[in-house]
């Protein structure tokens, strides 16, 4: 049974609280504060040894009256843990997240864990969309940040369950705010070339600085963070093939990369490191500096649009985006793109690469129509026979037509100059031409004869 006391020292003190002392459903011992007043005192403690003898036969669950308890606490408390859970990440990544939702529970009115309602996020989101103008990522970023801390909320046990599943996300491909556009190989040359050539220092970074910053972000596809954490243990210049490690403390998806690295772009490398130490940064403070600035004043000198109708060609623009680009360009498998970019999904890899009319035109050009169906089909009704009889002229014509092709076709080649030299004149050209001219052939033409 309960036994309700006042301590020693309060003892003769009207004002002094009462204690209930009772046995839990565990069998042990307690002691709770209760009130003033002595028959609210009992009151309690008979509620208490009541509550304990029902979760002793089953008839109370105990993490049910777990969880009441957390849904009634100040979500402030939540939020402080959730931040110090959030130390292992980056300081920009934690700093970022606890601001979208400390503003977001602000503004939705939320006091404790169990206000945390779904559309009432919703209308909230809507009217603060509204009301500063942001974009659908935007929109999106508040609700992949208050799921992360829902998240947190069930995983550590606080909640059974999160609580803003069905808040639904904006189409981002509707509102799209920095659209995008990859360089040409021979504009990645004229902007290495520009910067190169260039006596003007651009966030206290020399034009051969510039020049070696924009080679190594196109050959390599690094975003800028990565780019700055190089150091000359970064690479293994003497494996085979020759790689480059992006540790997981500056990779975006916190893991750590391995990378092959061009032939071309590690002669660039050891003569770049010469001289530097082993923890010497290739590139300092790169990602404090305003890069799109750097390219944007290069590209300006080289007499090529910073943005066009197509979108922008600022730093993550011209290094990343053209990489992707230019990989399945030169015949890489979209699997292949999406290793190399270090994409979680393809999908993401699809938004990097930039495929123009021409592309486009130049994939269908390899279409091999003639296989489809039969020749009688192909020629209009005619007989295979009569291809080859009557129709040899036509024939001839289409074989004169493949012969003017092919003369013209060398100097419509895609031409890559190795942009790394520093005589560019000299520099060595790769060509990767056109797809051949489909061209209608009679293969049992001599048959006829």
């Amino acid at each position: 049974m309960a036994s309700v006391f006042k301590r020693g020292r309060d003892k003769g003190k009207r004002r002094a609280h009462w204690y209930v002392a009772y046995t839990d459903h565990n069998g042990r011992r307690r002691t709770q504060k209760a009130f003033t007043d002595k028959s609210l005192s009992e009151q309690l403690g008979a509620k208490l040894e009541n509550e304990a003898m029902l979760r002793q036969r089953g008839l109370i669950d105990p993490e049910d009256e777990r969880i009441a308890g957390q849904r009634a606490t100040l979500l402030s408390v939540h939020l402080d843990a959730f931040d110090r859970s959030l130390a292992p990440n980056s300081e920009k990544y934690a700093k970022l997240v606890m601001s979208r939702v400390r503003l977001l529970i602000k503004e939705c009115g939320f006091q404790v864990a169990g206000d945390l309602d779904p559309d009432t996020v919703a209308e909230t989101l809507a009217r603060m969309r509204e009301k500063k103008k942001f974009g659908h990522r935007t929109f999106n970023h508040y609700i992949q940040a208050l799921h992360t801390f829902c998240n947190w909320l069930v995983t550590s046990r606080r909640l059974p369950n999160n609580p803003i599943v069905g808040v639904e996300r904006l189409n981002t491909d509707v509102d799209v705010r920095h659209q995008r556009r990859a360089l040409k190989p021979d504009e990645v040359a004229k902007l290495v070339e520009s910067a190169r050539k260039s006596d003007e220092s651009i966030q206290c970074y020399s034009g051969e600085d510039r020049s070696r910053v924009y080679i190594t972000s196109y050959m390599t596809g690094l975003r800028r963070k990565e780019m700055a954490s190089l150091t000359p243990r970064s690479f293994d210049l003497s494996a085979t093939p020759p790689t480059l490690t992006i540790q997981a403390t500056v990779s975006k998806h916190r893991k750590k990369d391995v990378l092959p690295l061009h032939p071309e772009l590690v002669a660039m490398i050891r003569e770049w490191t010469t001289g530097l130490g082993p923890d010497e940064p290739l590139f300092p403070e790169l990602d404090r500096k305003r890069t799109w600035l750097m390219v944007k004043k290069d590209l300006e000198r080289a007499g090529i649009a910073y943005e066009t109708a197509e979108g922008i060609a600022d730093f993550h623009a011209a290094g990343r985006h053209s990489h992707v680009t230019e990989l399945l360009r030169s015949g890489a498998s979209l699997p292949e793109a999406r290793e190399l970019a270090r994409h979680a999904d393809v999908r993401t890899t699809m938004k990097y690469t930039h495929i123009g009319m021409e592309d486009r035109a130049r994939a269908l050009g390899n279409l091999r129509w003639q296989r489809i169906g039969s020749a009688l089909r192909d020629f209009g009704g005619q007989s295979e026979a009569t291809i080859g009889s009557e129709s040899g002229d036509q024939l001839d014509s289409c074989d004169d037509a493949s012969a003017e092709y092919s003369d013209t076709s060398d100097n419509d080649s895609r031409v890559l100059a190795l942009i790394g030299s520093e005589a560019s004149n000299d520099a060595e050209q790769v060509r990767f031409p056109p797809p051949p001219l489909l061209i209608v052939v009679a293969r049992r033409r001599q048959s006829t004869s």
